[in-house]
């Protein structure tokens, strides 16, 4: 059995793939967005260095022929240097559905984080909605099997698959939560529901527009409430929705202008 330079078991050059799947990323660190780089960090906190470097050549190289998630598996299928693929399996522990039921409540109660979810983005701060309940959100302790006879932990095909999950949730990062046992349909239908905790984030009381002439233009004026508030910053609008390239300089003096028109007082110009 050949020995690698580190005293691991060394196969010999992969056998090339034709048609595999490849990690994007050709250079430099796995993962764009914040969820997919938080579970690498994790790998890279627990596994073997070297053992994931080899398994990122394998990712870019295309050696991974298939890669499937279900609740609480990742199954994997791994061309190295003998001819029959090494088959992989990744699992996590699947919460029961009392517990995705008070999670489901917890995030809905957070008008913020559900509007995210139904816009198809992750808040960061759902970790902690998960760390309040006792549980994690991304695996810490990973129940991980290669056929392969390396002794390693991971092997270099188990460190390749990791590392395109991981581009995996940067496609769609509500697979971290199919893993967990909560698939994408179930998580946004309970959080459409009407009658699930926290409302509707974006309903607002249909108030007759003659009704709201005295503060309809005050910043976060409400019913009851008819005094005039200092807005914020005039151009607010175009930072948090920035308009084609070119428009801004034009537009931004032209809030700013309307703002002050507004804050003058009566018979001011």
């Amino acid at each position: 059995m050949p020995v690698g330079r580190d005293g691991w078991y060394d196969g010999g050059r992969p056998i090339t793939v034709e048609g595999g799947l490849k990690a994007r990323t050709q250079r430099g660190t796995i993962g764009a967005s914040w969820w997919s780089r938080r579970f690498v960090d994790i790998l890279e906190r627990v596994c073997d260095k070297g053992r994931l470097a080899r398994g990122r050549t394998y990712a870019r190289k295309g050696q991974v022929l298939s890669l499937e998630l279900a609740a609480g598996l990742v199954s994997a299928r791994v061309q190295g240097s003998r001819p029959d693929p090494y088959e992989v399996a990744v699992r996590v522990e699947v919460y029961a559905e009392a517990l995705w039921a008070e999670l489901e409540a917890a995030i809905a109660g957070q008008a913020v984080h559900r509007a995210k979810l139904l816009a198809g983005e992750m808040p960061a701060e759902i970790e902690e909605v998960f760390a309040a309940m006792g549980v994690d959100l991304f695996p810490h302790d990973l129940d991980m099997e290669c056929s392969c006879p390396d002794w390693g932990f991971p092997c270099k095909h188990l460190s390749a698959v990791l590392y395109l999950l991981a581009e995996s949730f940067d496609d769609d990062p509500f697979l971290v939560l199919a893993w967990r046992g909560r698939t994408k349909e179930q998580l946004l239908g309970s959080l459409a529901d009407d009658g699930g905790a926290g409302g509707d984030p974006l309903a607002v009381a249909d108030v007759p527009f003659a009704d709201r002439l005295a503060d309809f233009y005050a910043a976060g004026a409400s019913l009851g409430r008819p005094e005039r508030r200092a807005a914020g910053a005039p151009d607010l609008l175009l930072r948090l929705f920035p308009p084609p390239e070119g428009l801004a300089h034009q537009l931004g003096p032209a809030y700013i202008g309307m703002a002050a028109d507004l804050e003058a007082p009566a018979g001011e110009t």
